[in-house]
């Protein structure tokens, strides 16, 4: 499922981009894994749409982070807080806590994506493979 993201080269300038930027470029590449897991089920777009809305929204993503937690490295753990520390408040009407816990999934996304994507697969595997424990 994740060879999409194990195929890419490293492509670097990581370093050269705030925690910020790098959590915009996290978020595309978040949305388009969800993508890649929904198009291949059957059903109309909205649903699909909604089904991926569901799993790009900011607690979502906070959620995977805690899921991983265990996972991470040292260096990945600072990368999330560096977000995190970034985020700001978020939505009105979101928690504060949440959306810089997704801002800081989303940095660590972005950085991995361009530094080390192997690594990024490792640990989306990893989520595939704790979700089919929790079914």
């Amino acid at each position: 499922m994740n060879d999409w993201i194990r195929s890419q080269s490293v492509s670097g300038g990581a370093d050269e981009l705030g925690p910020l930027q790098l959590a915009w470029l996290g978020d595309a590449v978040w949305e388009l894994h969800q993508r890649l897991r929904h198009c291949h089920q059957p059903g109309r777009s909205v649903d699909l749409h909604q089904a991926v809305v569901a799993e790009v929204k900011a607690a979502a993503q906070a959620e995977v982070l805690l899921r991983l937690d265990v996972h991470l490295s040292d260096f990945e753990k600072d990368l999330v807080r560096r977000g995190r520390n970034k985020s700001g408040r978020g939505p009105r009407r979101g928690d504060a806590a949440t959306y810089g816990k997704a801002t800081g999934f989303e940095t660590m996304v972005g950085w991995l994506f361009l530094q080390n994507p192997a690594r990024l697969a490792q640990l989306l595997d990893r989520l595939d493979e704790t979700e089919n424990d929790l079914t």
